[in-house]
C-alpha cells in the first residue's frame, strides 16, 4: 500500500515547534490555528483531551515523530480517513515520519499537491455528516505504526565479508533479503462500508448537541507529498491518540472549560469628586 511522505524541507521548518499542548510518546499529535499560528489548547477532563474550536477558523493537525525509526501515521478527522476520505480503519493509508521530523496536515487531502483546508464549522456542515456519517463527529484520530526493520543478508561462518574471500564467492541473497522498505505494507483494500465496524474500536462519538462542532470542506490550498512504501510492525497500531474538540460554548456547558469570572471593580467613597491629574484627551 503507498503512503504519503512529507518534504524534508518543510518538516524541518517544525522543528522549532513546541511540544506544549500535544498529545502521544511515540509521536506527539497538537492542533494548530492556520490563522494565528498558536497551539490550540488542550483541556483534560474524564481520561480524554478536549480542544475548543472557533467556528470558521481553519486549523491543522501537527504530528511528530519521537522515535528512533519512521513512523507510519494513520489520521482521521470526524471518524473520515483524511488521506482517502474513506470511514476510517488502522490498515488505510496514513503519512510517514523520519525520526525527528513533523508536520502539519491542514486538510483533506486532494492530489499530491492540494488539499481542502480543515476549517471547524456546525455539525451539519461538516464533511463527514455531508456524506452521510455524522456519528463521529468531533474527534480526530491517529493511529501510529512503528516500521518492520529490514532483514540482514545472511552470510555464512566461512566468508570474510571484511576480507572479501576472493576464493569463495559470496552466496546470492535468499529470497526477502533485500530491504523491506520498498515492500508493499500487509494490508488487503476493504470497500469503504466495510471499514465502519473496525474505526469504531479507537473512536467514539463527539457530545450529541445540535450545536455541536465538526470539520468542513474548506477552500484549497497548496500542500506537496509524495508516495512511499512502508512494512508495518505489526497489524495493530502501536499508539492510538485521540483528541475531541467541540466549540468553547459547549465545553464550558459540559464542565469541561471553566470561564473566568469577572472581579468587578473597587467601589468609589467619592465618585463625583475625582481629581484631574493628567491632560485630557482633545474632544473627538
Amino acid at each position: 500500500m503507498r503512503h504519503m511522505v512529507f518534504v524534508a524541507a518543510i518538516a524541518a521548518a517544525l522543528a522549532a515547534s513546541c511540544d506544549a499542548d500535544a498529545v502521544g510518546t511515540l509521536a506527539s499529535v497538537s492542533l494548530i490555528d492556520q490563522d494565528s499560528g498558536a497551539v490550540l489548547p488542550l483541556h483534560y477532563f474524564r481520561g480524554e483531551y478536549w480542544v475548543a474550536g472557533n467556528p470558521g477558523s481553519r486549523y491543522a493537525i501537527e504530528i511528530r515523530n519521537h522515535s528512533g525509526g519512521r513512523l507510519l501515521a494513520v489520521t482521521s478527522v470526524d471518524g473520515v480517513n483524511v488521506l482517502s476520505g474513506d470511514t476510517a480503519g488502522w490498515e488505510q493509508a496514513g503519512y510517514v515520519f523520519d525520526p525527528g521530523e513533523g508536520y502539519q496536515i491542514s486538510g483533506w487531502r486532494k492530489s499530491h499537491t492540494e488539499v481542502a483546508s480543515f476549517t471547524f464549522t456546525d455539525s451539519p456542515s461538516s464533511y463527514a455528516e455531508r456524506t452521510g456519517r455524522p456519528a463521529n463527529v468531533g474527534v480526530i484520530g491517529v493511529a501510529v505504526f512503528r516500521e518492520r526493520p529490514a532483514p540482514q543478508a545472511y552470510v555464512p561462518p566461512w566468508v570474510d565479508p571484511a576480507a572479501g574471500a576472493p576464493d569463495t564467492p559470496r552466496p546470492p541473497p535468499t529470497a526477502g533479503s533485500g530491504s523491506r522498505a520498498n515492500a508493499p505494507a500487509p494490508t488487503a483494500s476493504a470497500p469503504a462500508a466495510g471499514l465502519a465496524g473496525r474505526a469504531e474500536s479507537f473512536m467514539q462519538s463527539a457530545p450529541q448537541s445540535a450545536s455541536r462542532l465538526g470539520t468542513g470542506h474548506g477552500e484549497r490550498e497548496y500542500s506537496y507529498v509524495q508516495d512511499t512504501q512502508f512494512q508495518r510492525l505489526q497489524a495493530e497500531p502501536n499508539e492510538v491518540i485521540r483528541i475531541r474538540y467541540d466549540s468553547l460554548q459547549n465545553l464550558v456547558a459540559m464542565g469541561i472549560v471553566r470561564r473566568p469570572h469577572p472581579i468587578p471593580g473597587a467601589p468609589d467613597p467619592f465618585p463625583g469628586s475625582r481629581e484631574r491629574q493628567f491632560v485630557p484627551d482633545p474632544p473627538g
